[in-house]
């Protein structure tokens, strides 16, 4: 690693050694946790006062579809940068496909769609079409993981279809990173410190917009501000919230490997411990606030 990037990684890890502990969070956190079946890190930030909760926050996890805000921020730099145009023409091809269910799989050979609406589709909807067809115009994993250094997380990269990555795919997937980098790469967004403060703002309204809302969102109430990434394989279930409440303004993300349950349900055991320490989070620091959700909820999820 560069002299100053290695500077700019201990600066970071000096600074979350100094962070001061919530400790009734702390206590309740761990809690929760303890009795999950697999591996889970949890980390949460009070962007108020700075305080935390942490649980294993700094262990390396597979990344799932989170690995799909770093790409949005290289997208971003590129634009900043104007290599792209956030309303630039793209033509579809076949050749792009990755075999699922995603919404831009479905297009017709050299179908015209604009960059931003293939943004939207790899935020909002997850599309993993989408995002592998961002990854490349982003200037592929190797240049991803260079932002991501020269910003200093450590440990956030791409693997998949990354020169020298495939030891960390084997073990990782996609993409890796801990519940402490994925936080405060929301936070640092939500600052408006990742490339310019219009960049930033661009890419809260992109994470604003989450389609899937049925695990932590579930359990915080319509009329918060909420900026999220969520991410799933069989056995790693994760996400990243960002939540503006009227009182508060707090950053979480949770992380999950080696899961014993791996069904497809909505009761799963990792989305049920998203739901509860997303619930707990809420009235923890939205004390006086009695919303929660309708009984009915269930039956829209």
């Amino acid at each position: 690693m560069k002299p100053f990037l290695l500077c700019i990684a201990l600066i970071v890890t000096l600074s979350a050694g100094a962070q001061k502990t919530d400790k009734r969070l702390q206590r309740q956190l761990e809690e929760i946790v303890t009795s999950f079946h697999g591996d889970v890190g949890v980390y949460v930030r009070n962007l108020e006062n700075g305080r935390i909760a942490s649980y294993h926050a700094d262990t390396i996890f597979p990344t799932a579809s989170m690995v799909k805000v770093p790409i949005m921020i290289c997208v971003m730099d590129r634009i900043n940068r104007g290599e792209l145009s956030y309303h630039q023409e793209l033509r579809y091809r076949d050749s792009l496909l990755y075999a699922g269910v995603d919404i831009l799989g479905s297009f017709k050979d050299t179908e015209k769609i604009e960059l931003g609406k293939v943004m939207m589709l790899m935020l909002t909807m997850s599309d993993n079409t989408a995002s592998l067809w961002l990854q490349s115009l982003a200037g592929k994993g190797d240049r991803i993981n260079q932002i991501m250094d020269s910003l200093g997380f450590v440990v956030t990269r791409v693997n998949s279809r990354t020169t020298g990555r495939e030891p960390n795919r084997t073990l990782y997937g996609w993409g890796q990173s801990s519940p402490r980098e994925m936080a405060t790469l929301l936070e640092r967004i939500d600052a408006g410190t990742i490339i310019s403060k219009a960049a930033s703002d661009k890419m809260l309204r992109l994470l604003n917009r989450s389609f899937y809302d049925m695990t932590a969102l579930s359990q915080i109430p319509p009329y918060a501000a909420i900026f999220s990434k969520s991410g799933a394989v069989n056995q790693t279930r994760n996400e990243v919230v960002l939540v503006h409440g009227p009182h508060s303004h707090y950053v979480f993300c949770i992380m999950t490997k080696n899961n014993v349950d791996t069904t497809w349900v909505n009761n799963n055991e990792a989305w049920e411990l998203t739901r509860k320490l997303s619930a707990l989070l809420w009235h923890h620091f939205e004390p006086k606030d009695n919303w929660s959700p309708d009984p009915e909820t269930p039956r829209f999820d």
